[in-house]
């Protein structure tokens, strides 16, 4: 096996608007799966191959979320103490919609694993049904992040009171 290069400063660095275009996740049950992304969190299906893959999206494009069972129908989660996805983060346009998503997970019934307040963000955690992390935040406004006196970053992790983020749901 190849070993990493530790604390290598990159040739180049990327451009400030790199984005992660999509993940692409190997579930058990494509049914499933597709309940959950679409029926509870709100994607669309852009594209459906048979009864193996799946494309889900936001707002018409192609595609925020692969699914497929190729190499997973009826598999299980890998275990604890494993490499492998700690969870996709989903970025919200802002706090109302992030209020929605968790009244549709309360309306679902679908139990969350955590809620933070990161100071430059607000998150709720939970598991979908393959056992994936998935994580649905907002950025606040650049501007109100907190910062150390040096200007660096000063993110940290509180409990988030989701009574006042339902509040916000409209």
């Amino acid at each position: 096996m190849t070993q990493p290069v530790q604390n290598a400063a990159p040739a180049s660095a990327l451009p400030a608007e790199t984005r992660i275009g999509h993940v692409h996740l190997k579930v058990a049950d494509l049914d499933r799966a597709i309940g959950f992304y679409s029926g509870i969190l709100g994607f669309q299906i852009t594209q459906r191959y048979g009864r193996q893959a799946a494309f889900l999206s936001a707002g018409g494009y192609h595609h925020h979320i692969g699914l497929n069972t190729w190499e997973s129908k009826d598999g299980t989660p890998p275990p604890p103490g494993h490499t492998g996805l700690y969870h996709t983060a989903i970025l919200l346009p802002d706090r109302r919609s992030l209020a929605q998503a968790l009244q549709r997970l309360n309306a679902a019934g679908w139990p969350l694993t955590g809620a933070s307040d990161h100071g430059v963000s607000e998150a709720l955690y939970l598991d979908d049904p393959d056992g994936n992390g998935v994580e649905l935040y907002w950025d606040r406004p650049q501007a109100d992040w907190p910062h150390q006196p040096d200007g660096s970053l000063a993110m940290f992790t509180k409990r988030l009171d989701l009574q006042a983020l339902l509040a916000e749901a409209g």
